[in-house]
């Protein structure tokens, strides 16, 4: 818990604010844009498990705005090298990287146990 003291010490989330963000279970869907800034943030404050849905590859044109991203991650997968980024940041969460879409056909699944989309 010492690592998420300076957001505990805000009378809105405390150590039982902070406890639920350690079991919470977040679905993301997407790495790009937009899932590549949110990621870094939910596991910043402790958010303890994130499942993660993308199917497509890192690519250079995207990287000014993907920034969770690096050159050497080019032409890999996005969760994959997310799933890694993520890691390095904050160990004590799990990412469940899955290479898909999200569509009608896995949603139901994708949304199993999940607190926030």
């Amino acid at each position: 818990m010492q690592r998420y003291q300076r957001q505990m010490m805000l009378a809105e989330i405390g150590e039982a604010g902070q406890q639920k963000l350690l079991n919470a279970r977040v679905l993301v869907a997407g790495a790009g844009g937009l899932g590549a800034t949110l990621l870094p943030q939910l596991v910043g404050a402790g958010v303890g498990h994130i499942r993660l849905y993308d199917d497509d590859v890192v690519a250079l044109h995207n990287l000014h705005r993907q920034t969770l991203f690096t050159q050497q991650d080019i032409d890999q997968p996005k969760v994959l090298r997310a799933q890694h980024a993520l890691q390095q940041r904050n160990p004590q969460v799990q990412i469940e990287a899955l290479q898909q879409s999200l569509s009608a056909s896995n949603l139901q699944q994708a949304l199993a146990g999940c607190d926030l989309v």
